[in-house]
């Protein structure tokens, strides 16, 4: 997904982090997150940063279950080989609010896939 592309190129040169695709990586992501929300900057300031970095994560999801995105309606989510659907965009959104875990919600979606 190109926004998961667009998130790893911001933080590579702005904030030299480098995202690998790894479920690991994202607990770079939640400190980053984390570090914005702390800043309290307005949600509109950052709402296209939260959607890439949510994005990442079901890239993450995606690559490490072989599961694949599905959209509707303007909404994105990831759905793992089990059925289920995953909403990593709206889990950055969360964590943005301080309720939330990009890790976590990867940790979920790939032990889902060994009921």
């Amino acid at each position: 997904m190109r926004w998961a592309a667009d998130a790893v190129a911001t933080l590579r040169e702005g904030a030299r982090l480098r995202l690998d695709y790894s479920e690991q990586s994202l607990w770079r992501v939640d400190r980053v997150i984390d570090g914005i929300r702390r800043e309290r900057p307005p949600y509109a300031a950052v709402q296209t940063a939260l959607r890439d970095l949510g994005a990442y994560a079901g890239e993450v999801i995606v690559r490490r279950t072989g599961g694949e995105w599905w959209a509707s309606g303007g909404d994105h989510w990831v759905r793992t080989p089990d059925g289920r659907l995953w909403d990593p965009i709206d889990e950055a959104r969360r964590c943005f609010a301080g309720d939330g875990s990009l890790r976590l919600l990867c940790r979920d979606a790939s032990a889902a896939r060994h009921p």
